[in-house]
C-alpha cells in the first residue's frame, strides 16, 4: 500500500478534470509511470491500478478503465482522461 498516496493524488486530478469538463463519468484513465520509489519500494503498476480503483468507488471514475504505461524517469504523468458527458 506504499503507493496509496500517489493513487490518491492521481484520482484527485482525474476528478478535478472530470468536473471542469462536465463529465458524467470517467471511462478511461491512462497513466505514464516511471521508476518511482516510495518508502523504499518501487510503485508497482498493478498496485497503483488497484488503489486508484479502490479510491474511485462511488465517484465519477468508479468504472473507469485504468491503463498504466511505462515511461522513463522518476515520475508519473496523466496521459489521457476520457469520459461521457
Amino acid at each position: 500500500m506504499h503507493d496509496l498516496h500517489e493513487a490518491d493524488r492521481i484520482l484527485k486530478l482525474v476528478l478535478d478534470y472530470a468536473g471542469r469538463n462536465n463529465f458524467e463519468k470517467v471511462t478511461k484513465i491512462v497513466i505514464g509511470l516511471g521508476n518511482i520509489i516510495e518508502h523504499g519500494l518501487n510503485i508497482d503498476p498493478d498496485n497503483l491500478k488497484f488503489n486508484i480503483s479502490m479510491l474511485a468507488r462511488e465517484t465519477k471514475a468508479s468504472d473507469a478503465e485504468i491503463i498504466v504505461e511505462k515511461i522513463d524517469g522518476g515520475s508519473w504523468e496523466l496521459k489521457e482522461i476520457e469520459g461521457d458527458k
